[in-house]
């Protein structure tokens, strides 16, 4: 098996209710759920790099620019990319036009992990499995579905990603 990297960027995974202002944002600590999420599932191999804690709305270039920074510099062949959804698809293809001989994996979740019924944890642990197997590339893993870095497309409509 690979080893696997999980480059945490933030999106809605890492997000908390956040009483003042009765939004999500991100925890006052900049503390990341990853190792939780990782340990309840009892899943200990990947190293967990945090890069950001940020919306992926609000990206630009230069955050990008650092993920790509951040997958080329990791010696592992297999990386996981933490990523909020509204610009997954994005990101994704950003990165694919820069980066070759790896196994980049984007994932993220629709509800936060410091919720209820978050589907973050399910979309990590697809996101790990795809790394370790799939062919170089870049890809997203959502709602149980691997999708090339080209067609990762966020349905708004229904709340998930289809082809």
């Amino acid at each position: 098996m690979k080893d696997v990297r999980i480059i945490v960027t933030g999106g809605t995974i890492d997000k908390v209710h956040d009483p003042a202002t009765e939004a999500l944002a991100f925890s006052k600590d900049k503390a990341t759920h990853i190792p939780e999420i990782l340990s309840l599932a009892r899943c200990h191999f990947p190293t967990v790099q945090l890069l950001m804690l940020k919306d992926s709305l609000d990206f630009d270039d230069d955050d990008r620019t650092a993920i790509v920074e951040a997958i080329l510099a990791a010696p592992e062949p297999a990386i996981v990319v933490t990523h909020g959804t509204g610009t997954m698809g994005q990101s994704a293809r950003w990165i694919s036009e820069r980066v070759s001989g790896k196994t980049i994996v984007l994932t993220g979740a629709m509800r936060p992990h410091s919720l209820s019924f978050s589907d973050g944890p399910f979309n990590i642990g697809g996101a790990i499995i795809a790394a370790q197997v799939m062919q170089n590339g870049v890809y997203g893993v959502m709602n149980g579905r691997a999708f090339e870095a080209a067609a990762l497309t966020k349905n708004t409509e229904q709340g998930r990603f289809d082809v």
